[in-house]
């Protein structure tokens, strides 16, 4: 498989991280996380994130993509600015990007997953669900010149999900469960 961008999008608690590291590991892709990225520039001292992580991140998956690696970029992504920089991310590179939006459509679940989560992150502490529900998260666009796919998680399990996702792709997942 040629190297692609898979570019994960969706609010705190809708399962995307767990699915992108799904997908990294059957890919056996680079994967890069806005949390992980920006808290290390936190513990660095940097008071002031803002989208210096997503920056970061950009620049990676780039040099990675470069190198013949398939990356997995795992972030919030709310904006058309932020998924458009993705998208550059591998057109600089040479290679295509998959836009894989995540949701939960049940309200329930998804408040139910919030409120429930442990951060994996060292020192992270996610927003809760207010932050959640109030956050700046704009309609999704698909690019003319990408795939773009969505995933609601409320309507499928996590092995379904990821088997779909990899059918999509043309990839056989190797992932037990």
């Amino acid at each position: 498989m040629e190297p692609v961008l898979l570019i994960f999008s969706g609010l705190p608690g809708v399962g995307k991280t767990t699915i992108a590291k799904l997908m990294a590991e059957a890919l056996r892709a680079v994967y890069l996380r806005a949390d992980t990225i920006e808290q290390a520039l936190r513990h660095g001292g940097v008071d002031e994130v803002g989208g210096l992580g997503y920056g970061v991140g950009y620049a990676l998956a780039t040099e990675n993509l470069r190198l013949g690696r398939s990356v997995v970029a795992d972030s919030v992504n709310p904006w058309p600015l932020t998924r458009e920089a993705w998208r550059d991310a591998a057109r600089r590179a040479g290679h295509i990007f998959v836009d894989v939006e995540v949701v939960c459509s049940d309200l329930v679940e998804h408040r139910r997953r919030v409120e429930s989560r442990v951060s994996d992150v060292p020192g992270l502490v996610g927003p809760d669900w207010d932050a959640v529900v109030g956050r700046d998260y704009k309609e999704f666009v698909p690019a003319v010149d990408g795939r773009y796919l969505r995933v609601d998680t409320a309507l499928s399990d996590l092995g379904f999900t990821l088997e779909t996702l990899c059918a999509e792709l043309g990839i056989h997942s190797g992932i037990e469960r």
